[in-house]
């Protein structure tokens, strides 16, 4: 079998196809992700309000803080197709910061989450598939963007090229 050349692996083909319905359906699953916080059955007027049981004063904290992660995201999963699909030389650069962020943040967030409710779980059922979810598809998806030639043949646009 003979080794490709950088043309034959040069677009936006193969597995890149995948990573791209990943990017343009993120900020439909974000937004999703917003809708369902401000508008659940969590009911967050409840635990805003200062009579309510559970109320924390902290927990708004925590709430306004997941709700600009989720928006810092869509703004950068929109920021992500457009080097996507422009081909820019910095995608894999934000891409992998689009994947380890929630990495970073959903400990972080249950950290703050059991600091404010000492008996809770830190990583309830539902934390912790997510987390491992992020874990796996982060892997995946890192080890792709940087180990495969076609990442590297694509991706070079508007980049300087120092002679």
């Amino acid at each position: 079998m003979s080794e490709l050349s950088h043309e034959d692996v040069k677009g936006l083909g193969g597995w890149l196809i995948l990573v791209g319905v990943y990017i343009v359906t993120s900020p439909i699953r974000l937004l999703n992700t917003i809708y369902i916080q401000l508008f659940s059955g969590i009911t967050l007027d409840a635990l805003m309000s200062a009579g309510h049981d559970d109320n924390n004063p902290m927990w708004n904290y925590v709430l306004i803080g997941e709700f600009i992660y989720n928006l810092c995201l869509v703004v950068l999963s929109l920021y992500l197709i457009y080097l996507f699909f422009s081909k820019h030389f910095l995608f894999p650069r934000v891409f992998t910061i689009f994947i380890l962020a929630p990495i970073i943040f959903i400990p972080l967030d249950s950290w703050a989450v059991r600091l404010i409710y000492p008996n809770e779980v830190i990583f309830d059922k539902n934390t912790l598939y997510n987390f491992v979810r992020v874990i796996v598809v982060g892997v995946i998806w890192l080890c792709y963007m940087f180990f495969s030639k076609r990442v590297k043949a694509t991706f070079i646009e508007k980049k300087i090229k120092v002679v």
